[in-house]
């Protein structure tokens, strides 16, 4: 076998045979990172909060404005036990799912969880660029993901894999997550 050049992307590991969950603060990339592992492992890509709106038929800023933070949380957590079916896939949740006592030991049971983690200020500069986070609204976006970051990283940090998110390309993420799994 030839030698693999250091800039060649990390080969995948053996094909999962269950769910890939990623978990972590808003920000930190499990959407964009998700979809990119998801191509990399030849696997379906599947946004937890994506598939919330769907299902409630509104966006979640609305389903916060409407019905309040437990409405939305109850709700994720029925889709998120619908999207762990056994199937290999990369599911990409909100930043709260994995805090849910029944979803998080779903999600340890059933899957393999991964916690994205990054520094709070490159979370604050990549979340102050857009405004549909409700937790955000109106809020300094460093004192909020502080405050967040003291409640559940220790949380997060039940998942069994954990990746380091930093300023640099997703693929280098991606083949972080990557070389994680082969582990």
């Amino acid at each position: 076998m030839l030698p693999t050049h250091p800039a060649d992307p990390a080969p995948p590991p053996p094909a999962p045979t269950r769910p890939i969950v990623l978990v972590g603060l808003m920000g930190v990339g499990k959407t964009t990172v998700g979809r990119r592992l998801a191509q990399r492992l030849n696997l379906p890509f599947v946004d937890a909060d994506a598939e919330i709106e769907a299902a409630a038929g509104m966006t979640i800023s609305d389903m916060f404005a409407e019905f309040g933070e437990a409405h939305f949380r109850d709700g994720e957590r029925r889709v998120i036990a619908r999207l762990i079916d056994g199937q290999p896939k990369v599911i990409a949740t909100g930043g709260g799912a994995f805090i849910n006592d029944e979803t998080r030991a779903l999600i340890l049971d059933q899957a393999t969880a991964i916690w994205l983690d990054a520094d709070l200020k490159i979370l604050a500069e990549r979340v102050a660029k857009r405004d549909h986070r409700p937790l955000l609204r109106g809020k300094d976006p460093f004192a909020v993901l502080s405050e967040l970051a003291a409640v559940r990283n220790p949380v997060y940090a039940l998942a069994p894999i954990h990746v380091t998110s930093r300023a640099v390309p997703h693929e280098a993420t991606v083949a972080a997550i990557i070389q994680a799994l082969g582990k």
